[in-house]
């Protein structure tokens, strides 16, 4: 890959891991003071579905999912791994710490989760490699956090429903990127 490739990969890798970052602390934020509906004891409510709701962070996690695997396509697991410590650390910033310490852990373990099934994939099939591991950390991410957050599982499935539409809405900008790492050669060592 020649140099000018290989800084372009670089500035990529960073303006993923940068919206990565931010992600988890937006998604800490959004939960207790953006949605459509937002009960006195309980997250900020959007709609998923016809008749399904999820906390409003489904959106965020579900990006950040996405993000965490570019982060690792273009600056390698090592840079992965600071981003997913880095977004855990900025959460405590911008929410009540009995929320933040359920979402970092969540966090945590479904970034980490991502990343073990994204990580043997990735190099050959990006799309199923991405939809594979995001569909692997929503689920972690879920159980975990509404387990921690709320002692409940009632908004599980719109949770489910809410991370998996950004998954989707992901893939055809995720086959682009493929497709023109492959055409300019600058796919993954």
């Amino acid at each position: 890959m020649s140099p000018a490739l290989q800084q372009q990969r670089r500035r990529e890798g960073f303006f993923f891991m940068l919206a990565f970052a931010l992600s988890v602390p937006l998604a800490n934020w959004m939960i207790n003071n953006v949605g459509w509906v937002c009960p006195p004891d309980g997250p900020c409510l959007i709609p998923v579905a016809p008749g399904l709701m999820a906390p409003s962070a489904v959106i965020m996690v579900g990006l950040a999912l996405v993000l965490r695997d570019l982060v690792q396509r273009r600056l390698g697991v090592w840079w992965s791994i600071v981003a997913i410590l880095i977004g855990g650390m900025l959460s405590w910033w911008v929410a009540p710490p009995s929320l933040v310490a359920a979402s970092v852990a969540a966090f945590l373990f479904s970034e980490f989760a991502d990343l073990l099934v994204y990580t043997p994939l990735q190099r050959r099939r990006l799309v199923l490699a991405v939809t594979l591991s995001s569909i692997v950390g929503l689920y972690v991410d879920t159980v975990i956090f509404l387990s921690m957050a709320f002692g409940s599982l009632e908004y599980a499935w719109g949770q489910v429903v809410g991370k998996g539409w950004m998954v989707l809405l992901a893939i055809p900008v995720i086959a682009w990127l493929r497709r023109r790492d492959e055409r300019i050669g600058m796919l993954p060592a």
